[in-house]
């Protein structure tokens, strides 16, 4: 049996401007992690031994994945289309609504549909890739929404949408 998996479907290139100013800090911040890392494993090589060198072992890992991050960064900020504009139509579910649904029992959720790269299911914040936000994508309000998981099936109803 292979290892071979086929490559994971691409994410939409779609991010809010709050998000990508996330995203410019975050890879300033692993830029400056990267410094202080970078001096620590420098320390470490000088220690001696390096294949019994924890803090060596350790440190090499930690660049490894702080390199990773800054080149996901680096090839993903150019192609990203920040969307700062409201829709015209607002009675309506675009990227970067705020949607509050009631369940069928009655609970009100709200979700606020984002980019890929910003979300943040305890803050409410859900992937325009997501099940539930390509259901809710053009749906007005008042609107019934259905989304089958298995063999499952929940109803939401579409209480309020705002920008």
């Amino acid at each position: 049996m292979s290892r071979w998996r086929p490559p994971r479907p691409k994410s939409s290139p779609y991010i809010t401007q709050a998000g990508y100013k996330t995203l410019e800090q975050e890879m300033a911040q692993l830029w400056d992690r990267r410094k202080h890392v970078t001096a620590a494993v420098s320390a470490a090589a000088a220690e001696g031994d390096r294949s019994e060198n924890a803090e060596y072992i350790y440190r090499k890992k930690e660049l490894r994945e702080i390199d990773r991050r800054i080149h996901y960064l680096q090839k993903r900020l150019p192609s990203l289309t920040v969307v700062s504009e409201k829709p015209a139509n607002q009675n309506q579910v675009f990227f970067g609504a705020w949607v509050t649904l009631e369940t069928m029992q009655g609970d009100e959720i709200t979700y606020r549909i984002v980019g890929a790269d910003e979300i943040d299911t305890s803050g409410g914040l859900i992937s325009l890739d997501s099940p539930l936000a390509r259901a809710l994508l053009k749906k007005n309000l008042d609107d019934e929404v259905v989304l089958n998981q298995g063999d499952q099936q929940r109803r939401y109803y579409i209480a309020a949408i705002r920008y």
